[in-house]
């Protein structure tokens, strides 16, 4: 089975830009993992949209080792150049997600990708935010700094995306310390637009591979209460993914071919009293989604996530937006403030 590319230049050079960000991140992460005498690794898994006739992807993962509950950095193209009915030309983007075993040791989620319209023309979408379950302020002050040091420009604006998209009306705060997130970004100047990606993606990673070097390298230990705080943030952060990203709802809406992959950013644990506890929080329908995710997890304190209950919930997800489709618009955006967030703001 084979993967065939985007016809497009555009899509060519997004498709090398993004799989250069994924050559970059694993490298670092394995040569940290080396320097620290961990064998832990992350190996290639391959996916293949309609057999490879609409592209695929390729994602790099690791679970249960030494230094990370769970690592995914995912790389895909998807295509349609020869569907002449789809609007959409291609997709090509990077998707990384890290939770390291330590819970001093911050997780990271960045996003990059370029998403092209067969009318002409596309646009960029650039993530990464900073998710620690016991915030060191120095760690967040300097991921805020890489971000800035690469988008002066464009700092303000992407940190007021990035709280608007990662705040949590149910519970009324946010996941994650420092958000930056740039929507359907574009400009005149297209050469500029693919620097910035490149950029982003580029001083993401290298602050967050100093961070985590720091973090692992420090002698402090974790106490229980720390422990414990890690685990109430990687159920924080399963419930923000699977009721309010839309990136995942809508790429498991799409199709089934890669589920495992785009629930790659689930971390390995997550307390199923603590999910049940806010379900009253709830809106309608969002409340039966919440119910129907719980039920979906193993009945264990505190509930594995592995690839089974990663199919089982990805099945939920979807069975869910097609019986209230109305629910999407309830989910996070960068460029929207709902009503809940213009409260707290």
């Amino acid at each position: 089975m084979k993967r065939i590319p985007a016809h497009s230049a555009s899509a060519t050079k997004a498709h090398e830009l993004v799989s250069s960000l994924q050559g970059r991140f694993v490298t670092g992460l394995e040569k940290l993992a080396a320097a620290l005498g961990s064998k832990q690794h992350f190996s290639p898994v391959e996916w293949f949209r309609d057999e490879g006739l609409h592209g695929g992807g390729v994602r790099y993962e690791t679970a249960d080792g030494d230094l990370f509950g769970r690592g995914s950095v995912n790389v895909s193209q998807v295509h349609y150049d020869d569907m002449d009915g789809k609007k959409l030309g291609s997709a090509s983007a990077i998707s990384t997600i890290i939770h390291p075993k330590n819970p001093l040791a911050p997780s990271v989620h960045i996003h990059i990708s370029w998403t092209e319209m067969k009318s002409g023309g596309g646009y960029w979408r650039m993530m990464a935010d900073l998710n620690p379950s016991n915030e060191n302020p120095q760690h967040t002050t300097q991921f805020f700094d890489a971000m800035k040091s690469v988008a002066l420009t464009q700092y303000d604006e992407a940190v007021a995306q990035g709280n608007r998209y990662f705040f949590i009306p149910a519970l009324d705060r946010h996941r994650g310390v420092a958000h930056f997130y740039l929507e359907n970004y574009k400009t005149g100047d297209a050469d500029a637009d693919y620097a910035l990606a490149k950029a982003v993606g580029e001083a993401s990673i290298d602050a967050y591979l100093d961070i985590l070097s720091q973090a692992l390298n420090s002698p402090e230990k974790p106490t229980p209460e720390q422990q414990a705080a890690q685990l109430a943030y990687h159920t924080l952060y399963f419930f923000q993914v699977l009721t309010l990203d839309r990136g995942t709802t809508t790429g498991l809406l799409v199709h089934n071919q890669n589920d495992v992959g785009i629930m790659g950013s689930l971390p390995a644990y997550v307390d199923r009293e603590l999910l049940s506890s806010w379900i009253g929080r709830m809106n309608s329908p969002q409340d039966k989604l919440l119910e129907a995710l719980i039920a979906a997890l193993p009945e264990t304190s505190p509930a594995l996530v592995d690839e089974s209950s990663k199919q089982k919930l990805a099945k939920v997800v979807r069975s869910h937006y097609r019986s209230f489709p109305e629910a999407i618009d309830m989910q996070a955006s960068g460029n929207i403030i709902p009503s809940t967030v213009k409260n707290h703001s």
